[in-house]
């Protein structure tokens, strides 16, 4: 039989949608003078306090996912108002998280799907990501978001201050290779397992200057060549067990200097170090507090899962959902995550006075 009567193409793909190149988004909503001031800003900040040239705590804190950017600004709100009181002792940046690595299955955030209905309008959810990132930006807010699709970069990435390589995606080599052409600081989760490894050869990885097909601004295929990214770290999430204590710390920095990297470390108070529990998140914070309090100076950022609304709730076709409550993990409240940032702020300044 002549080859043409086999069908060897797209045989499992059912549509396919244009979307917009970026350039074209970024036409639409393009960055203000207020907004790259904010972001770029930010980014100094973050590197100088990497680099030990600022000695406050960088504290990423936010929902787990943004499914309402009404409630998304609301928050913002409140935590610009902590940003000024701890402002002394701690850098804030919003955590707003755009979209969601999935186990098996489940809603894969607001880019993916902004209607919460299975439309999956993803041209609609570039915009929105876009317009709460422009919106926050410009009122002074830098924010930090997870990068997990490989070409949605393009559309938001000037408009982002701090990213996070997750704990699924830290041993692609796509993702490695993506961060070291990034203009912002990024951090990589240890494995899902819990293993540090991985996350310190990713930063290796994107330290060095790498070549990759992406697209550009036109939406053209192309061939990226990176100059690497010096300002990448490790995040500490747990994994089969904890890894938030002094022992954890201490195992990590071991590992870093032996790759000859800086001994700098992110801990995040979700995740497996708080069993997905939101209230221990308090717990994990004071311990964390107590190592700042002793004089560690090799953590030098923390990352809280947090909204105006404790708890979480599932998103049900024909039932309302609370206002101000996550729809992914279940987070602190905003109550506590006052609490949470005062323990930190005390903590980093009985650290400088060490």
């Amino acid at each position: 039989m002549p080859y043409q009567d086999f069908q060897t193409d797209n045989i499992r793909i059912e549509d396919t949608v244009a979307v917009p190149p970026p350039a074209a988004i970024r036409a639409d909503l393009p960055i203000t003078e207020a907004a790259a001031q904010t972001v770029a800003a930010a980014r100094q900040v973050v590197h100088s306090i990497l680099n030990e040239k600022d000695d406050r705590l960088l504290v990423i804190i936010g929902p787990c996912s943004i499914h309402d950017s009404k409630a998304a600004h609301e928050y913002a709100r409140r935590l610009a108002e902590a940003r000024q009181q701890f402002e002394t002792n701690l850098f804030i940046i919003m955590r707003v998280y755009f979209e969601k690595p999935r186990t098996t299955i489940g809603w894969k955030g607001l880019i993916n799907d902004p209607d919460l209905d299975d439309s999956f309008d993803i041209n609609k959810g570039l915009h929105l990501a876009r317009g709460l990132l422009l919106d926050l930006a410009a009122a002074g807010m830098p924010a930090g978001v997870e990068f997990l699709d490989l070409i949605s970069p393009q559309y938001l990435s000037d408009l982002v201050a701090w990213g996070a390589i997750g704990a699924r995606t830290t041993e692609s080599q796509g993702h490695r290779e993506m961060a070291s052409g990034l203009s912002c600081p990024v951090g990589f989760k240890n494995g899902t397992g819990g293993t540090v490894q991985i996350a310190v050869d990713a930063i290796r990885s994107a330290a060095h200057p790498h070549r990759f097909l992406g697209i550009n601004q036109q939406g053209q295929a192309t061939i990226l060549k990176t100059r690497g990214n010096p300002d990448c770290h490790v995040i500490l999430r747990g994994g089969k067990e904890p890894n938030y204590d002094s022992a954890a710390v201490t195992s990590t920095a071991a590992l870093l200097e032996k790759a000859g990297l800086p001994q700098k470390i992110m801990i995040d108070t979700s995740h497996a170090n708080s069993q997905k529990i939101p209230e221990r998140q308090l717990d994990v914070a004071r311990d964390i507090a107590a190592q700042l309090t002793a004089g560690d100076k090799r953590i030098f950022g923390v990352m809280v899962e947090s909204h105006l609304m404790s708890g979480r709730q599932d998103n049900q076709p024909g039932v309302e959902l609370q206002y101000g409550q996550s729809i992914t993990d279940a987070c602190l409240g905003w109550t506590d995550s006052l609490q949470l940032l005062e323990t930190l702020a005390e903590a980093s300044r009985s650290r400088r006075q060490k």
